[in-house]
This record gives C-alpha cells, sequence and structure tokens, in this order.
C-alpha cells in the first residue's frame, strides 16, 4: 500500500500558504515540514533568552490556525520539528488551538534531543545544544494514535522515516527500506527545490511559483517524488539528482537509524512530473549521533564604502590605508579586521551605479565596544576627508551579536528519546540497536574518458549542473552531467586541482571529491571555506548556496561534440 507523504516547509519563514496547497491539491497521507536549520537554533534560541515559553517555530501554529481542521477532516496526519528548543511547549499549544478551534485532534512530541545542560561546562556561552534524534520517535507517536507530532532536532530525513516505519511495520535493522525512506526524506526536506526552485536549469520549466512536493512511499522503501497536479515547477531527473547532492559528502550518507548508501540510488523517469526512486541500500547507522552546537561568538559590524568611477584601486587602497591608522589609534583594535574589494564597475559605464564597486570592511571582537563606536566614528569621520565620491551604503552601528556553529558526536546509548504520547504517557525510544562505524565507501571504477577531439572554451554550467550549500564551516558543491559523454569527460576533468584553479577562494583549504557514477555526478567538501559557519557571515555567500552557480560560471575547454 502506497504512502503519500508531502512537504509544506523547507526553512523557517518558508511559503505560508504551503500547507493549505498541499492539504488542498490533491491526496495525502502525512503532511510534514522541515523548519530547523543551524542558524535557526541559534535564533531561537535567543527568542527563548528573551522568553522562557518560546523556543519554537510560531509561524507553524499560524498555518495551522487556518488549517488544522482541513487536515482532520481530510484525515491527513502532521509531522514537523518546528518544535525546536521547546517540543512540550509547541505541543501544549497546538492542543490549545485544536481546542479553540472545537477539534478532537491527539497531538504528541518527541524530546531528548536537547544536550544543553551535558555541554554547559565546555561551551558557558551555547545558547542551544542538540543531538540529531532518528524516526522511531515519531513512528512511536503515530503508532499510538497522534494526529499531530511535533519534535525538536531530528535529521530532516527522519521526518520522513519515521511515518514510513510507522505505516509499514519496519523494524529497525530493515537497513534497505530505512535507507529508501531516507532518500525520499532527503529530497523532500527542502521543498520547492525538488520542483524546479534554486535549479540550475531553472528555463527548463516554469518555476515563477513552484508547488511544494511529495513522495509515494512503497513497503520496500522504493518511492516515486512528484508533487500535486496544476501546481507550479516541474519534477525530473535533474531536479532530484540536485537535491540529492544538497549538503550531503560522500557515498555514506550517515543518520541515527540507517546509513544510506548514495552511490546505489537509481532514479527513473516515470511519467511527467514524476521520479521513480530505487535499488537504495542501506547500512547499520554509526555509533555516535550528531549534534549542533550554536553558541555567541562575539559581535561583528559591517561598512560597505561604494568607489565609482575611475582609479578604484587606488580608491580603495586610500580608504583602507586610513581607516586602518584610526584603528590602530583607538583604545581597543578589534581583533579581526577583513576586507574584500568587489569589482562590480564596468568602464564607461550608463549609470553611476554599474559605475561603482564595493568596498566591505568587516570587524569582529568579543567586546561590542571594539566594533562599535571605534569603527563607525572612524569611518564617519573620512566623510570629507578621503577619497572623491566618498559616501557609503549604510552607516556603521554599533555592532551585532554573531553565532558560531560547532558539530559534536555523543554516543547514540547516551542520548535519551522520549516519545510524548497523546495520552501522556512517555515512551523511552531505543538507540540503534547495532552499529556500524562509518567508513570511506571505496573509489567506484571510472569510465574510460572521450577519445580526445576538438574543445572550445566555454562555462561549465553548458553541459553540467550543480548545486552546493554549507554544513558548519564547510562547503559542499555537488556537479552532475546530463548525458553519459557529458559524464565521461567531468568525471576526468573535474578533479580536485582543477576545481581548486576555477575556485581560487578554495586554493589552500582541504578539498575531498566524491564519485557517485549511478547519478553522474561528483560531490565536493571545502572544508573551513565558512569560516565557523552560517551565523559567522565569514563570507560574502556565508552559506556557500551560489558557489555551485560560481563553478558553472567559469571557462574551461570543453568538447564540441558536448557543446
Amino acid at each position: 500500500m502506497t504512502l503519500r507523504i508531502g512537504n509544506a516547509s523547507g526553512f523557517y519563514g518558508d511559503r505560508l500558504d504551503a500547507m493549505r496547497e498541499m492539504l488542498t491539491g490533491g491526496e495525502l497521507d502525512v503532511l510534514t515540514g522541515d523548519y530547523l536549520a543551524e542558524l535557526t537554533m541559534l535564533i531561537l534560541g535567543r527568542d527563548r533568552l528573551k522568553d522562557p515559553a518560546a523556543g519554537y517555530a510560531r509561524t507553524f501554529l499560524r498555518q495551522l490556525e487556518e488549517c488544522l481542521g482541513l487536515a482532520h477532516e481530510r484525515g491527513v496526519r502532521i509531522v514537523a520539528n518546528a518544535g525546536g528548543l521547546n517540543p512540550a511547549g509547541l505541543a501544549a499549544a497546538v492542543r490549545g488551538l485544536a481546542e479553540r478551534l472545537g477539534l478532537p485532534v491527539r497531538v504528541a512530541h518527541v524530546e531528548g534531543d536537547d544536550l544543553a545542560e551535558r555541554y554547559r561546562e565546555r561551551y558557558p556561552d551555547a545558547l542551544a545544544a542538540h543531538a540529531y534524534l532518528g524516526g522511531f520517535g515519531i513512528a512511536a507517536c503515530l503508532d499510538a494514535g497522534a494526529d499531530v507530532v511535533v519534535t525538536g532536532r531530528v535529521t530532516d530525513a527522519a521526518l520522513v522515516t519515521g511515518p514510513a516505519a510507522a505505516h509499514f511495520g519496519w523494524a529497525p535493522d530493515e537497513y534497505d527500506r530505512l535507507a529508501g525512506a531516507v532518500v525520499a526524506g532527503h529530497v523532500l526536506e527542502c521543498g520547492a527545490q525538488a520542483t524546479g526552485g534554486n535549479y540550475a536549469f531553472f528555463r527548463d520549466g516554469d518555476v515563477r511559483r513552484p508547488g511544494f512536493p511529495l513522495a509515494e512511499l512503497h513497503a520496500d522503501g522504493s518511492s516515486v517524488i512528484t508533487k500535486h497536479p496544476g501546481t507550479g515547477g516541474f519534477v525530473d531527473t535533474g531536479t532530484v539528482t540536485a537535491q540529492l547532492l544538497y549538503e550531503t559528502a560522500g557515498a555514506r550518507y550517515p543518520g541515527p537509524d540507517v546509513t544510506a548508501r548514495l552511490d546505489t540510488v537509481r532514479l527513473t523517469p516515470d511519467g511527467p512530473d514524476r521520479v521513480r526512486v530505487h535499488g537504495v541500500r542501506g547500512e547499520a547507522p554509526p555509533p555516535d549521533l550528531k549534534v549542533g552546537v550554536n553558541r555567541l561568538g562575539g559581535f561583528r559590524n559591517e561598512v560597505a564604502f561604494v568607489l565609482t568611477g575611475l582609479d578604484i584601486e587606488a580608491k580603495a587602497d586610500l580608504v583602507r590605508e586610513q581607516l586602518e591608522d584610526a584603528l590602530a589609534g583607538a583604545a581597543t583594535r578589534p581583533a579581526e579586521v577583513r576586507w574584500e574589494l568587489a569589482r562590480t564597475d564596468r568602464a564607461d559605464a550608463g549609470t553611476e551605479e554599474t559605475a561603482s564597486a564595493l568596498l566591505r570592511l568587516v570587524v569582529r571582537d568579543p567586546d561590542q565596544q571594539a566594533v562599535g563606536r571605534a569603527l563607525s566614528g572612524a569611518a564617519v569621520e573620512l566623510a570629507l576627508a578621503s577619497y572623491p565620491g566618498f559616501h557609503v551604503l549604510a552607516p556603521p552601528g554599533k555592532g551585532a551579536p554573531y553565532g558560531v556553529f560547532e558539530a559534536d558526536l555523543v554516543p547514540q546509548d547516551t542520548v535519551e528519546q522520549v516519545a510524548v504520547l497523546p495520552d501522556g504517557r512517555r515512551v523511552p525510544v531505543a538507540p540503534a540497536r547495532t552499529t556500524r562505524p562509518l567508513a570511506a565507501a571505496p573509489e567506484p571504477p571510472l569510465p574510460e574518458p572521450p577519445p580526445p577531439g576538438r574543445t572550445r572554451r566555454a562555462p561549465l554550467g553548458r553541459v553540467a549542473g550543480a548545486r552546493s550549500g554549507d554544513k558548519g564551516g564547510d562547503a559542499n558543491v555537488g556537479v552532475w552531467a546530463r548525458t553519459d559523454d557529458g559524464w565521461r569527460w567531468l568525471v576526468h576533468e573535474l578533479t580536485v586541482e582543477r576545481l581548486r584553479r576555477l575556485l581560487p577562494e578554495c586554493e589552500a583549504l582541504p578539498v575531498t571529491r566524491h564519485v557517485l557514477p549511478r547519478l553522474r555526478a561528483l560531490n565536493f567538501v571545502v572544508e573551513g571555506l565558512l569560516g565557523a559557519g552560517v551565523a559567522d557571515r565569514h563570507r560574502f555567500d556565508p552559506q556557500a548556496k551560489a558557489l555551485g552557480e560560481w563553478l558553472r560560471s567559469r571557462h574551461l575547454e570543453i568538447p564540441e561534440a558536448l557543446l
């Protein structure tokens, strides 16, 4: 029997009307929502400092205000990780909402992921420390008859593996089936990214308002990724491949319930807007759970100087020297001072904006005073005493706090996951009975390179797609070819050394390449590119969202037969 699981949220702040759209657009058994990311946990931690009753995604309640009755009427169960730092608080709020609406809705939640007290001594400034739990707590809640299940920090894929395990009665050691659900969950978790959103070849369809995805899961763990009829966007093997590569790394994709082998995934077209996902193999999960620790890193400030017209480099040198002198004479020089010149200017430009470049100064320090008045005063005082045409995009402020994300590991059997059932009973959820230490998958054999022939210098994106993202301070770039001939060229051409030359910002950093032949894909992990994570805002693109598009824009010699 098929289980139809949809997604209505890829992040905290996603389209509010997506829940109604998914509930009214077609048949569903379960509707999931992913609200949590590394940055979200920091945001919720700061919310809870102001109000101990906060700490969950309030937009989820706003969506339920309109849609809970609709879900109840249609028999659709809702599973979301919107509980954040306070799943019990959100569950209580959902019960209160159901009572006000007069709906007999049974609400349950999963807890045990909060490890803040355990990390308090090591990270006294931590706002959140959470283990990534699996799907069997969700399954226990659904088995007990819950209509709505809210969780804290579970893996994104657990929102699908939990309902699938409950529906099909999977045992914890049915690794191939669980791995298939993990792959489906990973495709669904980012919402419209599976239906043409943020897609390299977005011109292949109408993506002005892409619909949200759903998976038709089967008892053997295989699935079909699709969307409701009449919704925007499109689903094909490319959109599914792109999402499979997003924020992953090697062939082994570890989780609390199972390690999914991404090198076994097969994608087959199954009709318009339908892609079959099958052949997925799974292995016992690793013995440890990932822990995400979010803490305050200090304070930051920035100012962007606009440099217009001629002598851009000389103007940048002048203001840099002036600011450096002023900061050196301050009572406390910021601990970190970074300059970046973005040459967005054009020669003989038709508008002032296109004649201008931006010089960004970013400062960081544990002391807010060191990045506040010391910077703002020095920058403002140059208003009439620096380069011609001096102005800034906005005056610097007092300095704002920034966060740092760090990942850690804890043994599975030291984390006490609990399913709090609709009747209030607290049921312990056992850790994985069998585990397997994570190891790199063996390097697969490579296809024969294409025969030599005429080449032409062109952008990589003419023959390859890419999608990139962040994992803490690391960035990943997934690159795939659209044809077998393109794959034979890509796998031999795009080595680690070639990637470093094409992306000079990665030149001095550790880079690992993973080969996934069945997806015709390469996945690169660049360590340390993002500093201490997205909240650190270490770089112009702090989540590496556009790193893949930069790579696709770089020119290299490509066989004319592919072009």
